[in-house]
């Protein structure tokens, strides 16, 4: 499984390893039941601590994408697409707030927050 760590994003590395496997949940890419690598070969393959590797599967745990089967391992759970499907509309909702905010202290027109929208999105 290939996740991109970045030691100078700012995001904690337990974060976007967590991140990387929600999105290759939500895409297919990982599908229902199939066996994630251990905390430790995980931790290994990514040259970061088993804590740090602990801690993104937890949170995914907790997040309803893995489920944690003892003595076997961690494997992709069932996901409800509409329920994840509204939270990552929220996730899109919060940053487009943002930007928006930003625009608007910084005077940049609507339109041309639009024109930037529609650049990005055909990239």
């Amino acid at each position: 499984m290939e996740i991109i760590i970045s030691n100078s994003s700012g995001i904690p590395i337990y974060e976007q390893i967590k991140e990387q496997i929600k999105i290759k949940i939500l895409s297919n890419e990982l599908r229902e039941n199939e066996l994630l690598p251990s905390i430790r070969t995980l931790a290994k393959d990514l040259t970061c601590s088993v804590i740090t590797t602990k801690n993104a599967y937890e949170e995914l745990v907790k997040e309803g994408y893995i489920k944690n089967i003892p003595s076997k391992g961690f494997y992709v759970a069932k996901i409800n697409r509409d329920l994840a499907f509204e939270e990552q509309m929220c996730e899109i909702e919060k940053l487009l707030d943002k930007a928006i905010n930003i625009a608007k202290i910084n005077n940049i027109s609507k339109e041309k927050v639009k024109e930037i929208v529609d650049i990005l999105y055909e990239e």
